[in-house]
C-alpha cells in the first residue's frame, strides 16, 4: 500500500515545500497587518504597519517570482486525481497562482502613485509602477483591495480542499505538501 501511495501521490520536493509555507506565512502577516493598519488616505506617509505591509508585500512578489519559475522550470507533482478533482485542482492553483501575484503587483502600482518606494528587506528598490498621483494607480489600490478579499476566498477554498482530501478521501494529497512529507519523485528516481 505504501509503495501505490508513492507512486501516485508524490510529496513536493523540499524548495516547494519551504516555497509554499513561506507564501503561507508571508500571506498571513499581509492578512493580520492590512486589517490592522490605518486607513490610506491622501497624505498618508508610509510608515509603521503602512511599511510593514509594502516590505511584506515586496517580499511576497520576490517570493511568488521563484515560486513561478521554479513550477515552470521542475513542473506540478503529477498525481492521479479522479478527471473533475483534478480539473478543479488544476483550476484552483491557477486562480491560487494569479491572485498572489496580482494583489501585491496592485499595491506595488498603488504605492508608486502615491510616490513610495517599495523595497525588498528595506534595501532593494523596486521600480516604480505608476507615475506619482496617477489616477490608474490609485485606482489600482482600490482593485488591490477588492482582490484581497477574492484571494482570501481562493485560500479558504483550498484549505476545505486539502482538508477534503484527508478526512473524506481519506488520500495522502495533503500529506505531499506537509514539511515532512516522503520522498519525492526527483529523490525516487535518484534510487
Amino acid at each position: 500500500m505504501a509503495k501505490a501511495y508513492e507512486i501516485r501521490h508524490p510529496a513536493y520536493d523540499a524548495v516547494a515545500r519551504t516555497l509554499h509555507w513561506l507564501t503561507v506565512l508571508l500571506v498571513a502577516m499581509q492578512f493580520v497587518i492590512g486589517w490592522t493598519m490605518p486607513d490610506v488616505h491622501k497624505d498618508t506617509q508610509p510608515v509603521n504597519l503602512i511599511a510593514w505591509h509594502l516590505g511584506v508585500g515586496a517580499t511576497l512578489v520576490a517570493v511568488m517570482a521563484i515560486r513561478v519559475i521554479w513550477r515552470l522550470t521542475h513542473g506540478p507533482t503529477p498525481d492521479e486525481l479522479p478527471p473533475l478533482l483534478s480539473v478543479a485542482s488544476r483550476i484552483t492553483h491557477v486562480l491560487l497562482y494569479a491572485a498572489l501575484g496580482l494583489v501585491p503587483l496592485l499595491g506595488w502600482i498603488n504605492a508608486s502613485s502615491r510616490g513610495w518606494t517599495v523595497r525588498l528587506a528595506g534595501v532593494v528598490s523596486y521600480p516604480a509602477l505608476s507615475e506619482s498621483g496617477s489616477a490608474f494607480g490609485h485606482a489600482m489600490g482600490d482593485v488591490h483591495g477588492i482582490l484581497a478579499w477574492v484571494l482570501l476566498a481562493l485560500i479558504c477554498l483550498h484549505v476545505v480542499a486539502a482538508l477534503f482530501h484527508r478526512f473524506v478521501l481519506k488520500d495522502h494529497v495533503l500529506q505531499r505538501m506537509l514539511p515532512h512529507a516522503g520522498p519525492s519523485r526527483d529523490q525516487r528516481r535518484e534510487r
